[in-house]
């Protein structure tokens, strides 16, 4: 296709987007107005129902916990992509990886960043826990505390090397978890199907209003929705270091083969 017929289509694909989209936006109510039938009838039932004083986790892990369980696999399937396409071929062997290979110019961490790095790795790790336990009691959960998680990993590597990070999250110790994270919803969900003949069925007690231990089954779905999220965020930084770091050689057919080294 000629680039004038590109620009063509594009052209057409723009202004039937944008006609559709100021069409939309006519449709919306006026700032300020709600007519939201199902969330006010929530405000008033969702309390007394479920015990989780976050509404929005109740909406979220329970009363549309399929729609959710959708959401967690589209990460799950990116993150799976992502590995993928970055993992080692099947002609190339992976050497260690160097923070200081050839060609990638770093600067050398400094003594302030590393410090303060390992001191808010704990806090951090402590924060993402509180955040994806309590999600059913405050703003927060799983999705959002997992992201808590793997910042702290991030600092890791920020405040150390590549070694530092290999030596705390193991890949192994990523992929588990991002599995287990996926496996554990779908395993709540036929709990639910077994105890009462619909899948994620909030069948166990609510419990007190107000503790830790309320809600049912939705802290269990926050639990492992921050392992799904931890897990699939520092797999994804762990592949794209690697395809910084790692050197790999290529079998070319040649009696020496080919060297490649990806650079940042």
């Amino acid at each position: 296709m000629s680039l004038a017929s590109r620009r063509t289509v594009f052209l057409v694909a723009a202004v039937g987007f944008a006609a559709l989209f100021l069409w939309g936006l006519a449709g919306l109510p006026d700032f300020g107005a709600y007519d939201g039938v199902y969330g006010e009838t929530l405000n008033r039932v969702a309390l007394r129902q479920r015990h989780a004083t976050n509404l929005v986790a109740a909406v979220t892990f329970d009363y549309r916990g399929f729609d959710t369980m959708g959401e967690e696999y589209i990460l799950f399937a990116a993150v799976v992509g992502v590995a993928i396409l970055m993992r080692a071929q099947r002609d190339e062997e992976e050497d260690a990886p160097d923070d200081d290979a050839r060609d990638r110019l770093t600067p050398r961490t400094s003594d302030a960043v590393r410090v303060l790095g390992l001191g808010v790795f704990g806090p951090i790790v402590l924060f993402g826990i509180y955040v994806v336990a309590h999600g059913h009691l405050t703003p927060g959960g799983g999705f959002q505390g997992g992201v808590v998680l793997a910042t702290g990993v991030v600092l890791v590597y920020l405040a150390g090397r590549y070694s530092a990070l290999r030596g705390i999250t193991p890949g192994a110790s990523a992929e588990f978890a991002e599995a287990a994270g996926a496996a554990g919803y779908v395993g709540v969900g036929l709990l639910g199907l077994l105890a009462s003949g619909t899948f994620l069925f909030n069948w166990l007690p609510f419990g007190t209003t107000g503790l830790l231990t309320s809600a049912g089954m939705i802290p269990f779905i926050n639990l492992f929705v921050g392992l799904e999220v931890a897990g699939g965020f520092v797999l994804i930084l762990t592949e794209f270091l690697e395809q910084t770091l790692v050197v790999r050689e290529v079998d070319s057919g040649g009696p020496e083969g080919k060297r490649e080294r990806d650079r940042s």
